[in-house]
């Protein structure tokens, strides 16, 4: 447990290491083409992002955040590049059967979400639905190691990893409420860093998962390997969680019912966004999707390329997510999510017509780039959208995951039943573009976003 802990403090320390030095990098580059009020604004924020790597060193609770982040990552990164690829070719699904469980898995996990976010507002019990959470992850992944059929895949990825999905957004809600301790600056630098701790596990996991398919391993092997990732995060969340009603932030129950809650939530304009936030995600969505289908069916191509080729985009994302506070210092948040889809767009469209050529490998810097802008920017966007309520805040990102998730399976079972992959990547990547332009006019004069 000890050396689980250690691993993830160290971890810890190589991201913000990196993370300064390409903030300092940035700016050395910008100073010679920008005026000196922006100049001064661009150190300042670099300044307030600086102490990022003492507090999360040194608070309990942020630092456990990040070490969450980095094993339920790791536990993602294993299992979800090579979920598509298990289910056509090992337990013999179809695409459409897929799809379906693709959707009831979507739905499962937004009721889940939006319960416990509720429930945790309500009673401020979120340590107690982390356990819940972590138990279902751990349920599933055992489901897998020790019955692997295709009846125990079905039930693992169609309800239990589903239900665990929703430690996702309690992560952040604990981050957030610990980063309430500090300055406003300071905070949104310590949440993007946060979902960076996310994505760094793909930067070695993947990696290793190609050595190991090219070695010979079966895909299946996956499901010990996150088996032991999710019992760790069980652990952790017993022994280091904060108590309920012992935390060092204030968080007052909610004192809505559940219908009321519901409504804060049902709000037309808050559904108006989080729908075009979940289109967008829908793009990220069917790269995950499609990027082992589309390697499995080009020659040349196999388990270890999808591992490569991800993990390259996770690692290029990494800095650059934690780059973003500086460049936000220019831009606004819906802007930066527009030009963020705009290039990842270029990424998804572009995969399957390039898969079979060397230039394939250059749609990671698109997909890196993009992918930085539109995995950070709409966390931050969307528990602003309910700032008050952080577990409601935290189920906004289950239902834009969901409508994302939706939106990807139903453009996916399109695309396949029309023509086939080469579609359902350009029809992706459309509605991707019309959804974030949809979210510019609405928010392009709002303050704060």
């Amino acid at each position: 447990m000890h050396d689980t802990y250690s691993r993830g403090r160290g971890v810890a320390r190589i991201c913000l290491v990196q993370a300064e030095r390409n903030l300092v990098d940035h700016i050395t580059v910008r100073a010679a083409d920008i005026r000196m009020p922006q100049l001064a604004r661009l150190i300042s924020e670099a300044n307030a992002m600086r102490p990022q790597k003492k507090m999360i060193l040194t608070d309990p609770a942020l630092l456990l955040t990040a070490a969450l982040m980095v094993l339920f990552g790791a536990h993602v990164a294993s299992l979800l590049p090579q979920a598509s690829t298990m289910a056509v070719t090992v337990f013999g699904l179809d695409d459409r059967a897929y799809s379906v469980i693709l959707v009831v898995a979507s739905v499962v996990a937004v009721t889940s979400s939006v319960g416990f976010g509720i429930m945790a507002d309500q009673r401020a019990n979120r340590r107690r639905i982390a356990l819940v959470s972590a138990g279902f992850l751990t349920i599933g992944t055992a489901g897998m190691t020790l019955m692997p059929s295709t009846p125990a895949f079905i039930v693992a990825h169609a309800l239990f990893i589903p239900l665990a999905g929703s430690l996702f957004g309690q992560l952040f809600a604990l981050g957030r409420l610990a980063a309430s301790m500090y300055p406003k600056p300071e905070r949104e630098a310590i949440q993007s860093t946060l979902r960076a701790f996310f994505a760094l596990p793909w930067v070695i996991v993947l990696p290793l998962w190609s050595l190991a398919f090219k070695a010979g391993a079966t895909l299946t092997v996956i499901y010990p390997v996150c088996l032991a990732l999710s019992l760790s995060v069980l652990v952790l969340v017993w022994l280091f969680w904060p108590r309920d009603g012992a935390t060092r932030w204030p968080d007052p129950k909610s004192g809505l019912n559940f219908r009321q809650s519901l409504g804060e939530m049902a709000d037309l304009g808050i559904l108006a966004r989080v729908l075009a936030l979940g289109a967008v995600n829908g793009a990220v969505v069917l790269y995950l999707v499609l990027i082992g289908l589309i390697f499995a069916v080009t020659p040349g191509r196999g388990a270890s390329d999808v591992a490569i080729y991800a993990g390259i985009v996770a690692g290029l994302e990494v800095p650059l997510m934690l780059a973003l506070p500086v460049l936000a210092v220019r831009l606004n948040r819906v802007t930066m999510i527009l030009i963020g889809t705009m290039i990842y767009c270029v990424h998804l469209a572009f995969l399957p017509v390039l898969a079979a050529s060397p230039w394939v490998w250059s749609l990671t810097l698109f997909g890196a780039l993009g992918g930085a802008f539109v995995l950070t920017q709409p966390l931050a966007y969307l528990q602003d959208l309910l700032s008050a309520r952080p577990g409601a805040g935290a189920a906004l990102l289950a239902l834009q995951k969901l409508i994302g998730d939706v939106s990807g399976a139903g453009v996916f079972a399109l695309g396949t039943l029309l023509a086939g992959y080469g579609l359902v990547a350009a029809m992706g990547a459309g509605l991707a573009l019309f959804a974030a332009g949809a979210l510019f006019v609405m928010d392009r004069r709002r303050p704060g976003f």
